[in-house]
Parts: structure tokens; C-alpha cells; sequence
């Protein structure tokens, strides 16, 4: 996971940093030309959401190598705020560019929902780790890496989805990748969501419950 997000950095970011958003639309690169025409606080949130999360991408994994914890826990803790710090970023832009993905009202939602979730899991993360409920953060940074990994997942379910329609007739790629795209904003978080679930399951890990215990003992009282 760690090579795969870093070859998303260097493929999905760099550009970014290297080039004007002009040059790179011109060369039909990423979402530039999406971007480029809308309103300067839109842009502005657009590279805000490229950087700081390439920062997220780049950092978390480095986060769950319990050799670094253990023996550096003052760099693990200033990273954490590092990332802690890019993803309400991340989150925030994603929030004010949502509406304007050419994913329409599937990207609005899709991305809307993951950006608030991405917020929420990072917010319950820390609240955790002030009241140094250790297991409790570890859980929630878990569930927060898996929806920061949406963006290699999203990037893989894009070409499966692609490739699928190859054998259907009349194959063409712009609408290929629409069809896929439309499906993504939500492909590319969920089912991450489940396997972060299972893992902290496994792991032994405070996890998530549909309904409490309190609610549970009720309803089978007479």
C-alpha cells in the first residue's frame, strides 16, 4: 500500500506542482481542464485538496509501522498532527469542489459523503488520542487511511470498469471512462470502508456497532 501511494503521489500530484493548470489542461492531464475555467476560490480549493492530500497519501502509511512507534513516539506523534492537519484541509476543499466534479450530482454526493466521513473519522481519531484511548485511535485511523486510500482504489476500480466495457460493441473511450467515472465516487471509498472494518474486527479493536448495547438488551427484555 505504501508503494501504491506513493506511485499516486508521484502520478497524481506532481504534476500539479510542476505545471501550470493552463499546460496541463492543454495536454488533457488529470481534471485540469474540468477545473481551469471555474471560479478562483474553486481553484484555489482544488490545489489545496491535490497537495494536502498527496501529503495524507504520502505520510499514512509511515503511521502504522509499529517499529517506528515504538522507538520514535514523538515523530510519530508530530507526523500524525501533520496529517491530522492535511486532511481537515483535504476534507474541507473536497467539500467546496464537490459540486463542481464532472462526476455531476454522483460526484457531489459520492465525494461530498467521503469528504465528511475522511473529516469525521480524522476528528474521531483525535478526540481519541487526547483521552488516550490508544485501541479507539488506531481503529479510527484505520477507517481514516481507508478512505485516503480511495484515492489509488479509485484510480483501480477506473480501469477495471473501463476495461469490462471493451468486449460490449461500439467501444469508445471517452465514454468508457464516463460510465465508469459516474460510478466511482462511491466504488472507490465503500468497499475500503468494509475491509477497514474487518481488519480492526481481526485486530481486536473497538468497532463499529448498527445498534448499542443498551439498545440491544432492551429489545430483548419482555
Amino acid at each position: 500500500m505504501a508503494l501504491s501511494s506513493l506511485a499516486v503521489v508521484g502520478y497524481a500530484v506532481t504534476p500539479y506542482v510542476t505545471a501550470s493548470l493552463a499546460d496541463l489542461a492543454a495536454d488533457h492531464v488529470g481534471l485540469a481542464e474540468d477545473y481551469l475555467n471555474q471560479p478562483l476560490p474553486v481553484v484555489v480549493a482544488f490545489y489545496a485538496h491535490v497537495i494536502s492530500g498527496g501529503i495524507v497519501l504520502l505520510l499514512s502509511p509511515v503511521q502504522f509501522v509499529g517499529a517506528l512507534r515504538a522507538r520514535t513516539p514523538r515523530l510519530h506523534r508530530w507526523i500524525g498532527r501533520l496529517i491530522l492537519l492535511s486532511v481537515a484541509v483535504a476534507g474541507v476543499s473536497a467539500l467546496v469542489i464537490a459540486p463542481f466534479s464532472p462526476a455531476g450530482l454522483s460526484g457531489l454526493f459520492g465525494f461530498g459523503m467521503m469528504a465528511a466521513l475522511w473529516l469525521g473519522t480524522a476528528s474521531a481519531a483525535y478526540r481519541a488520542i487526547r483521552r488516550r484511548d490508544v485501541p479507539s485511535h488506531q481503529a479510527w485511523m484505520i477507517r481514516n487511511f481507508a478512505l485516503t486510500y480511495s484515492a489509488v482504489t479509485l484510480r483501480v476500480w477506473m480501469g477495471l470498469l473501463i476495461f469490462a466495457q471493451v468486449p460490449f460493441g461500439g467501444f469508445e473511450f471517452d465514454g468508457a471512462f464516463s460510465n465508469a467515472y459516474s460510478v466511482v465516487p462511491f466504488l472507490g471509498w465503500i468497499p475500503n470502508l468494509v475491509v477497514a472494518e474487518l481488519i480492526i474486527r481481526r485486530r481486536g479493536l473497538p468497532a463499529l456497532r448498527l445498534v448499542s448495547d443498551t439498545t440491544r438488551n432492551r429489545a430483548v427484555q419482555p
